[in-house]
Order: C-alpha cells, then sequence, then structure tokens
C-alpha cells in the first residue's frame, strides 16, 4: 500500500524524468507546514544555483513588518509567504543569469502555497 508521502515521491520522479529530457535548469518547490523552499538546480543537476526560503532571515523579517493581521505575523506556511519567497527565487536566478526554467512541483499539487510561489516567481520575470 503506497503512502501519501510515497505517492508524491512517485509523481516527483516522473516529473524529473520529463525535466531531465529538457535539458534545462529547474525551479524546485518543497513545502512543509511552517515553510517553503525553492531552489534552481543546474540542468545537469549537480549544482544549486540560487535558493530562497521562509526561512531566512531576511524573508522572516518581511512576513513580521507586512502584519496586516496578528495571524499572518511572522508565518511562513501561507501564501503570502510564498509570493515572497517565488518573487526572490526570480530575482536570484536573474541575478545568476538564467531566465527559463522548468517548474519542479515535487509532487505536490499545483495549488495553493506551490500555485502562488510559481505564480510570482513568472511576474517576477522567470520563465517556466
Amino acid at each position: 500500500m503506497l503512502t501519501k508521502k510515497s505517492q508524491r515521491i512517485r509523481r516527483s520522479r516522473q516529473t524529473r524524468v520529463r525535466i531531465a529530457i529538457q535539458r534545462v535548469a529547474r525551479l524546485t518547490v518543497y513545502r512543509t507546514n511552517l515553510h517553503i523552499y525553492a531552489s534552481v538546480i543546474s540542468d545537469d543537476g549537480t549544482k544549486v544555483l540560487a535558493s530562497a526560503s521562509t526561512a531566512e532571515a531576511d524573508v522572516r523579517k518581511e512576513l513580521a513588518g507586512d502584519a496586516t493581521t496578528a495571524k499572518t505575523a511572522g508565518k511562513g506556511g501561507n501564501v503570502a509567504a510564498a509570493s515572497i519567497v517565488g518573487k526572490r527565487i526570480a530575482e536570484k536566478a536573474k541575478a545568476a543569469g538564467i531566465e527559463r526554467v522548468a517548474f519542479d512541483r515535487s509532487g505536490f499539487a499545483y495549488h495553493g502555497r506551490v500555485k502562488a510561489l510559481a505564480e510570482a516567481a513568472r511576474e517576477a520575470g522567470l520563465q517556466f
């Protein structure tokens, strides 16, 4: 019997095989209940070219300063935090000279925080 995690890992492997054929850098996303992480990995899969997450000190400060309600203050596990990370990863990738990436959602549904991160990265000028 497949567990929820093993199903997600199976989906992520299928995606990574398709991305490997494209020979383009990939933007991977990993989410936990508290944080969301994004990294741009080279086309051969050996180097992390740029990374951003809600665990970074700068992002945590931005989330604390952006507290419209007491509930969202300092929280990394919401859509607002994901869009901040999406914007940061796009800026860092462009600084590293990367314009085009393949979006690797790591088996997570393209919904909620994953979707917010992807759309923010697209708005900031990353193409995928």
